[in-house]
């Protein structure tokens, strides 16, 4: 029976317009991409393998056409979706409508060829019926220009990714990779700890008063702070560089412990009165609805997901119809969801919320792409976060969505600020004035349905500061003054929101491909995370200067951005791909091109590319990035100039390394062992040892030991350090994890050590200890204790693993069970997947784990097999071997694609 063939992206999204479209459509998924370029020999044309270009799969002698292939694991699929196009009297393309949509939309007409009926190309931003019938109803046909911006994207990655990666592997290590958006994402990081090496303390101090204005005032006391001496303003943190030196001494005094002791004694019995009261009217508007970046950076700062995390919900929402599109550089809404704004505000805040017309949003984002919405509610009418019925994570994303999007509509939040100035003089006559500040917000506006978040601890709109209503002249008395000291502070790493901040202002990389770049460095092992915070390894530190000494433009953060430009003026129309390209792989008058840097180089010094200074250089103590983890080499006693060795953490930060450091990790090196007896039970030796994850005691085990056992071992605690451990604390140590005893429902509680510190643990049910030392000491009726109040949830104490499972099949990392703050949820380490509702802790099994976290996988960012011995922290992937049959160059795009293009750039 004929059928009108509707092919998406996704099952879940298949699913949800079909309900909708109902009877007379089949909708069926690509499942993503169904072609791309080979990713191996295996995979690569034997008619193009001897060719010069053969391994980029791309003819950069011949207008750069890509050879594309259709991967193994597609190619049932794609049968299936032939057989189901050989039945239908139309075809819609229904991908999304973004260039990577476009792009699979041509990739799809292009493979299955239909013949003899209409293709249409069908672009929604939200999976309503309303909207859905209407895409059916006005179809376009696919644009040409963005496929060719997107095919533009993909032959600039592959080009910089084949060519630059390989001399990575020669120089650095092997396994490594280069990418033309990751490595500059990777340079941000690593400038960032190289300011912070570079960074020098300064310590400065001033008073802190608290003032009382007199009984005529209701709020009688308030706080001030020192301003300034004899008319100079005092030094705050902020007029310090870098170095810790003022960066202009003559319009600032610095204000030391001695001097801010003596100024708070020689102030005891001073008058002050109010030299001034500068009054200012106070007016917030409301934020922009949601595009991606600002999604991916409320979502971290609200709600503690990882921007892959937040994409992935994002598009889960997406597909069962709950909001619009994800994936957009726009703020507007349409005249429909305006209404249901405004609809909303009047009914759940009232009509002196709503502003007499509309707001209206422009996008600040240069080239926003395509004509997208903001990231909305879907819909005509919004939803409440209540009458969605979503759960976990899921309710959390759509809540923060719909409120901000309501908040859009909303009036001003007004007040007043209030500056005040209060001077006395001091016993030794010194002219001193102190500043208060304040803020009342009198009418809260839009701040009553949503207040941004914010980084590094800054105030948050909706905070208040009352003062006394005081005039200039009046009276007022030191109820006290206290000296306080502070010491200025190094920047602050990146965390995933502020590099996304810091990635857009700069213009680098498209906001929809953002979280896949981070996923791509922290997962590659260049840059790990401590707390929320990204730190770069020392690999990265080697891979950056190569880049930055032979790849000097290719790095930079400006040619970067200025891609950016190219691939909007190609998706625009206004300029063209092949003469884009040549101009980045061959070079041109002004520039050299890619392909003379690579075959070019000349010599690189492998080792100096790895070798750092620690401190002062003429002391000959380096770090030295090594094939298994970075070391330290410096002089012995004896004066061999690389006589002694030692093992860096790999959890220690680089700017943290310094030369204090390095004497103590050459005083107790890695692996080397501190004989501390034998064993009264096992009559095994037991030693201590200084690991790569820090301090540690364990058994040595006889030579004719089983290939399957294992020594015990035990961290030490934070108390406990190598020079003072004694065979007594190691065998208390080895003893854990420690049963406690039996809870009256027959479960035994153990006392064990983590990797997020101390706990309990009773089945699934793991309890925090507040230190260590309870590991050893902790009774059964204290544990008791502690499982009869309820168990800690939101920003407590991480918690253990429920329940551990064994190693995922892909990854081969350890798969744990996680209670998270939206439910229990599996883990590799790399990829997180929430328990469905069918599933519980106690019945999970290894395989049921590797199927969530591979459905997971699935859903985000392709990531490419990690060789052995790669860049550490990058978990082992296991390599999809990839063979296919279906070979071919990309054929024209459509007829109605532009036929004059300019030829190829050639190589000279």
């Amino acid at each position: 029976m004929a059928h009108k063939l509707v092919i998406v992206e996704s099952p879940a999204k298949a699913r949800t317009i079909g309900g909708y479209l109902g009877d007379g459509y089949v909708v069926e998924s690509s499942i993503g991409h169904i072609r791309d370029l080979p990713n191996n020999a295996a995979d690569t044309p034997a008619k193009i393998k001897d060719k010069p270009w053969g391994r980029l799969a791309v003819d950069v002698e011949n207008g750069f056409t890509p050879y594309y292939v259709v991967p193994r694991d597609k190619k049932s699929h794609i049968s299936k979706l032939k057989g189901l196009l050989k039945d239908a009297d139309e075809l819609y393309l229904a991908t999304d409508e973004d260039r990577e949509g476009e792009a699979i939309a041509w990739h799809l007409l292009d493979e299955l060829k239909p013949k003899g009926i209409p293709v249409h190309r069908m672009v929604f931003h939200e999976i309503t019926k309303a909207a859905i019938l209407t895409a059916v109803e006005n179809p376009r046909q696919i644009n040409d220009d963005l496929v060719e911006a997107q095919e533009a994207r993909r032959i600039l990655d592959r080009l910089y990714g084949y060519e630059v990666s390989p001399v990575l592997w020669k120089k650095v290590m092997s396994g490594l990779s280069a990418g033309r958006v990751q490595s500059v994402a990777t340079r941000l990081v690593v400038d960032k700890e190289r300011e912070r090496m570079k960074f020098r303390l300064a310590s400065y101090w001033d008073l802190e008063a608290t003032f009382d204005a007199g009984s005529k005032h209701d709020q009688r006391m308030f706080p001030a702070k020192l301003h300034s001496l004899d008319g100079t303003r005092v030094a705050r943190g902020s007029d310090f560089g870098q170095d810790g030196l003022l960066k202009d001494a003559s319009k600032v005094v610095h204000v030391d412990r001695t001097r801010a002791e003596a100024l708070v004694s020689s102030l005891q019995d001073s008058t002050y009165d109010v030299r001034s009261v500068e009054a200012k009217p106070y007016k917030r508007s409301p934020y922009a609805p949601f595009r991606t970046t600002t999604l991916q950076q409320e979502a971290s700062r609200k709600l503690g997901m990882s921007a892959s995390v937040a994409m992935s919900v994002a598009q889960r929402l997406y597909e069962n119809g709950f909001i619009t599109y994800m994936r957009t550089d726009s703020t507007t809404l349409s005249g429909g969801a305006v209404e249901a704004a405004r609809s909303q505000v009047r009914e759940l805040y009232g009509a002196d919320y709503l502003p007499d017309s509309p707001r209206v949003y422009a996008s600040k984002v240069k080239n926003a792409q395509e004509a997208h919405e903001a990231i909305r509610p879907a819909g005509e009418s919004f939803r409440t976060p209540a009458q969605t019925g979503l759960t976990g994570d899921q309710f959390r994303l759509y809540e923060l969505i719909w409120m901000r999007t309501v908040a859009s509509q909303m009036k001003d939040a007004v007040g007043q600020s209030v500056s005040v100035r209060l001077g006395g003089t001091s016993a030794a006559g010194e002219d001193v004035v102190f500043s208060a500040s304040g803020r009342v917000i009198t009418f809260h506006g839009f701040l009553k349905a949503y207040v941004e978040g914010t980084d590094e601890g800054a105030a948050k709109d909706d905070q208040e500061t009352r003062l006394p209503a005081l005039e200039e002249g009046d009276s007022v008395s030191a109820a006290s003054v206290s000296a306080t000291g502070h010491e200025t502070k190094p920047p602050a790493r990146y965390t995933e929101a502020t590099l996304i901040k810091e990635l857009e202002e700069r213009e680098i990389g498209r906001p929809s491909t953002y979280a896949a770049i981070i996923g791509t460095i922290l997962n590659r092992g260049y840059v790990y995370k401590k707390g929320t915070a990204l730190v770069p390894a020392w690999l990265a530190f080697s891979v950056i200067r190569l880049l930055e000494e032979h790849f000097t433009r290719q790095v930079s953060y400006e040619f970067t951005a200025e891609m950016e430009d190219v691939l909007d003026d190609i998706a625009g129309g206004r300029k063209d791909r092949v003469s884009e390209l040549g101009e980045f792989y061959y070079g041109s008058d002004n520039v050299k091109g890619l392909y003379d840097l690579v075959h070019e180089l000349g010599d690189i010094d492998a080792r100096e590319l790895a070798t750092f200074p620690i401190g002062d250089p003429e002391l000959g103590i380096n770090l030295r990035v090594g094939r298994y983890g970075p070391y330290l080499e410096g002089p012995d006693d004896e004066g061999n100039p690389v006589g002694k060795r030692a093992n860096v953490p790999d959890d220690l930060p680089p700017d943290e390394l310094t030369m204090e450091k390095a004497v103590e990790l050459f005083a107790n090196p890695a692996g080397e062992e501190i004989q501390l007896g034998v064993h009264p039970e096992t009559g095994l030796q037991v030693v201590a040892k200084n690991g790569r994850y820090g301090p540690y005691v364990t058994e040595l085990l006889p030579e004719d030991a089983k290939k399957n056992d294992k020594p015990r071992t035990g961290s030490l605690f934070k108390s406990m350090s190598l020079d003072t451990i004694s065979l007594e604390d190691a065998l208390k140590l080895l003893s854990l994890p420690r049963v406690v005893g039996e809870a009256e429902d027959g479960e035994e509680i153990t006392a064990q050590n983590g990797r997020y510190g101390p706990y309990l643990k009773k089945g699934t049910d793991s309890r925090s200890l507040t230190s260590e030392d309870q590991l050893l000491t902790i009774g059964l009726d204290e544990a008791l204790k502690i499982y009869a109040q309820p168990k800690q949830r939101g920003r407590a104490a991480a918690a253990p693993p429920l329940k551990e499972l064994g190693n995922d099949p892909v990854s081969g990392q350890p798969v744990v069970v996680k209670s998270g703050r939206f439910g229990e949820y599996v883990t590799d380490g790399e990829y997180n997947a929430t328990l469905r509702k069918d599933d519980s802790v106690e019945a999970i099994t290894l395989a049921r784990a590797a199927e969530l976290l591979a459905d997971r996988r699935e859903r985000g960012p392709a990531k490419k097999a990690a060789k052995k011995g790669a860049a550490k922290k990058a978990p082992a992937k296991k390599a999809a071997a990839k063979k296919t049959t279906t070979k071919k160059a990309a054929t024209k795009k459509t007829a109605a694609k532009k036929t004059t293009k300019k030829a190829a750039a050639k190589k000279a």
